[in-house]
């Protein structure tokens, strides 16, 4: 249920209502917040997403609150906390119900229909007239269900319809289904709302060879090299995305927002991730780039503050104009942006849980993490949410509060925990505000 709606507006910019902006989402699939040019990478090209990035109010200490595709994808949608859609996991634990059951498979439809509870951006849109376009990854049953007039999902329960189907064939196989729906909008001079989610750079990783060529001329090893390409063809398919913008005259009052789902770190030695990377709170899990280009409102900036991928919804719905539900606990960065005014937040919260579900109207059984970052200070609390598959070298071994000093240690090598037991305890006080839990949080004895 939708609670109760307010609307910014600031008194110079009430054209936003009437002439209300294209929205494009550009969302990567499981890649690093280094793994770009503007981010300094010294391999991996990425000249579209640099353009964008010197074009766009950029947040390079931005955060996605939860390290794993679907539940990150829910929260922007529904511009919510997967603690509260529900959708904390990937799947629903395979323990207690045989994949492909009929058991297994209600549980499947009853994790989708969380979203009911919501009104997702492309519902709000839609209600002002937009017309909306889902491509790349969705786990949430077909387009239509989640609210979109167009798209390319079938969904579950369709055959094949687990996370995204035909779908994640966009940017791999051309990018003909977003192209023509932007034709088609601006000559029904509609206003748009674009999802573009690919199965990039995400696995397998199997770029052209003109792009594997380019990046096995170093010492990369063949594992990284694929990874660096595939990340280079997502870029590309960005480009073509923007330029398509720029080419039906769209640029000038088109809001593009870029945000990566979750984290990746390639294991140089195999295929898939290394640790502290997918499905972890460590930056290299959570962490991301996000920008916001408007040109028609306000101008470029690379700005210091966190950003979470929780702002996205409560901004993108200002920028249209429409109704932002009081429940939701993102900032509506509108103003900030147009403004440069700093964001008035000093911490924001992100939470983790096991891939598998082990319990879909109990969130805490698969509760693994609750974490908060307030200034340089990053606390990492973890808990005994059920794992189905781990290595012992999985981070949720460490049971102790794990503090880091992210200025002085990126890396998150050193706990500090021990050393700042006042820091310790603000956060956690803070984090039982945002996200309460049974009480099994320990302030280890220092």
């Amino acid at each position: 249920m939708v609670g109760a709606t307010t609307v910014f507006f600031q008194a110079a910019d009430r054209s936003v209502a009437q002439q209300p902006p294209n929205i494009v989402m550009l969302i990567s699939d499981d890649q690093a917040w280094t793994d770009y040019g503007f981010m300094g990478h010294p391999d991996i090209k990425s000249p579209h997403l640099d353009k964008l990035a010197s074009e766009s109010v950029l947040f390079r200490r931005g955060y996605v609150p939860t390290a794993l595709c679907r539940p990150s994808l829910v929260t922007l949608l529904t511009g919510h906390y997967a603690s509260t859609h529900g959708v904390t996991g990937n799947d629903p634990s395979p323990k207690y119900a045989a994949r492909g059951s009929e058991l297994y498979n209600q549980r499947c439809a009853k994790l989708i229909s969380y979203l009911d509870r919501f009104e997702t951006v492309p519902e709000a849109l839609g209600k002002l007239g937009y017309l909306s376009h889902q491509s790349g990854k969705l786990w949430e049953g077909s387009y239509q269900n989640c609210g979109f007039t167009h798209g390319m999902t079938r969904g579950f329960p369709q055959k094949g319809g687990r996370h995204g189907d035909d779908g994640l064939s966009i940017g791999r196989k051309g990018m003909a289904p977003v192209t023509q729906f932007i034709d088609m909008a601006v000559k029904e001079k509609k206003p748009f709302f674009m999802w573009y989610a690919p199965f990039l750079p995400h696995t397998p990783h199997n770029p052209p060879q003109r792009l594997i060529d380019k990046y096995s001329q170093g010492d990369l090893t063949p594992t990284v090299a694929k990874y660096y390409a595939m990340c280079d063809w997502f870029d590309e398919t960005c480009g073509e995305l923007l330029n398509k913008i720029d080419e039906t005259g769209q640029r000038d009052n088109t809001l593009v927002v870029y945000v990566t789902d979750n984290g990746w770190i390639q294991n140089p030695a195999k295929n898939g991730y290394a640790p502290r990377s997918k499905q972890t709170p460590y930056e290299g899990g959570v962490r991301t780039p996000i920008m916001y280009r408007w040109p028609a409102k306000f101008a470029a900036a690379d700005r210091t503050e966190l950003a979470s991928s929780i702002d996205i919804v409560p901004t993108m719905l200002a920028a249209a104009g429409a109704p932002i539900p009081d429940d939701l606990p993102g900032v509506n960065l509108l103003p900030n942006l147009i403004s440069s005014k700093p964001i008035e937040r000093d911490t924001i919260f992100g939470e983790g849980f096991a891939h598998d579900i082990a319990d879909i109207e109990n969130p805490e059984a698969s509760l693994l993490f609750r974490w908060a970052i307030e200034g340089k200070y990053k606390l990492l609390l973890t808990y005994d949410g059920e794992v189905n598959r781990y290595k012992s070298t999985h981070p949720r071994n460490e049971k102790r509060p794990q503090l880091f000093d992210l200025e002085a240690d990126p890396s998150e090598e050193n706990n500090l925990a021990a050393e700042h037991p006042e820091v310790v305890e603000r956060l956690v006080k803070k984090i039982n505000a945002w996200y309460p839990v049974n009480e099994r949080q320990v302030l280890s004895a220092f």
